[in-house]
Parts: structure tokens; sequence; C-alpha cells
């Protein structure tokens, strides 16, 4: 069966600090992505863990 399009969406998540992004896909029918979302992952500027969020991704 083939999936429904548009229920997914490709986001950016970027480290304010650094600059420093990662790309994701976001779930946009679930109700537990409703808001900004926030990751704690590895910047290598830094070289170590801090919080990403959710930024507006250049179309």
């Amino acid at each position: 069966m083939a999936s429904k399009k548009g229920n997914k969406e490709v986001v950016k998540l970027e480290n304010k600090e650094t600059g420093y992004f990662y790309t994701t896909t976001k779930n946009t029918k679930s109700e537990n992505t409703a808001g900004k979302m926030k990751f704690r992952k590895y910047d290598p500027k830094l070289r170590k863990h801090t919080t990403f969020t959710e930024a507006k991704m250049p179309h």
C-alpha cells in the first residue's frame, strides 16, 4: 500500500550558539510534535552535546 502524502515535513534543528544544524523529519499529523522540537545532540564545533531547537528551513 502507498502512504498518504503530506504528513511528513523536513525540519532544521539548529544550535543558536554555533549555527551548526541537523535536518530531520517531523510528523505533522501527530499531537506530540505540535510545538517546536528540541533535541540534545552532539555539536562538533563545541565538541559536546548541546540543545538543538527547530528553526525555519530556507525555501
